[in-house]
């Protein structure tokens, strides 16, 4: 979690990399590729709506400690987006730990006009509150920034994946996964213990790379019980020494949403198995 300052609009923001905007990007570019489908499910032709989630908001703004400048972050960037291609959420669905980055990011989007609702709590705890929020015969979209693998309770992917109609853009660390993985292996409390839970029963312990490799294996197959698939098709974010620092990677239950992931995912036609 990153420092909290004085932002350009008089609102706390947040001190991020320059990977950050990267970040920011792939998530705007897949609320402008699924706007079409999105107008689908928007008044007047249909009233069934289209939530944006976010249980991991943050502050909303962010400063870029390497070039000293200002984005938007998270649900205001996603919203900010969804308008500009006139495709705009009926609902934007917030919520963070931290109660002064949440009130920094609903005051943003209240200025925004945005039809925001809030609330404070853990992520795992928010899930729920969340999916009674959303529409229930819209088409949602939730995005998961955690700052840690073990943030990423599968609770929260559980719980999402009962909304009928979700894409859910998954943020998953690399460093628990490769610099931390023989700790997670041999701790008695793990962060692998709620981002893949059973883990320990269905894994046999081998190299590096391929526990690695049947740890991601045995939490996609959990994904997809649930009723959604998890794109293999994946972009990896660097730090500026070039540092593996997470993964994104789409969730959803429809094929269409997944072929969109496809076309703006891959910098350099990365699959989440080869990383």
């Amino acid at each position: 979690m990153g420092e909290l300052v004085d932002g350009d609009d008089g609102l706390p923001a947040e001190v991020v990399g320059a990977w950050a905007k990267e970040k920011v990007d792939l998530l705007c570019q897949y609320v402008h590729i699924s706007s079409a489908p999105r107008k689908r499910y928007l008044p007047p032709d249909n009233t069934g709506g289209a939530a944006f989630i976010d249980l991991f908001c943050g502050p909303g703004r962010s400063f870029i400690k390497e070039t000293k400048e200002w984005i938007d972050a998270g649900p205001v960037a996603a919203w900010n987006r969804s308008v500009a291609c006139n495709a705009p959420f009926t609902r934007v669905i917030i919520a963070d730990a931290d109660q002064d980055r949440l009130t920094a990011c609903e005051t943003r989007l209240i200025k925004l006009n945005a039809p925001v609702v809030a609330k404070c709590g853990l992520a795992k705890e928010t899930a729920f509150w969340a999916r009674q929020k959303a529409p229930q015969y819209g088409l949602n979209f939730a995005f998961l920034d955690p700052y840690s693998l073990e943030a990423l309770d599968f609770k929260i992917i559980k719980t999402l994946a009962l909304i009928k109609r979700i894409d859910v853009l998954v943020h998953i660390s690399t460093m628990d996964l490769q610099r931390n993985l023989d700790l997670h292996l041999t701790s008695t409390d793990s962060a692998f213990d709620a981002f893949a839970p059973g883990w320990r029963e269905a894994l046999q312990v081998r190299s590096r790379a391929r526990t690695r490799e049947d740890l991601l294996t045995y939490w996609r197959e959990l994904v997809s019980k649930r009723g959604i698939s998890a794109s293999e098709d994946v972009r990896l974010i660097k730090g500026s020494r070039g540092q593996r620092l997470y993964w994104l990677l789409l969730a959803a239950r429809h094929q269409l949403a997944l072929k969109f992931w496809k076309t703006i995912s891959p910098k350099d036609g990365q699959r989440l198995l080869d990383l």
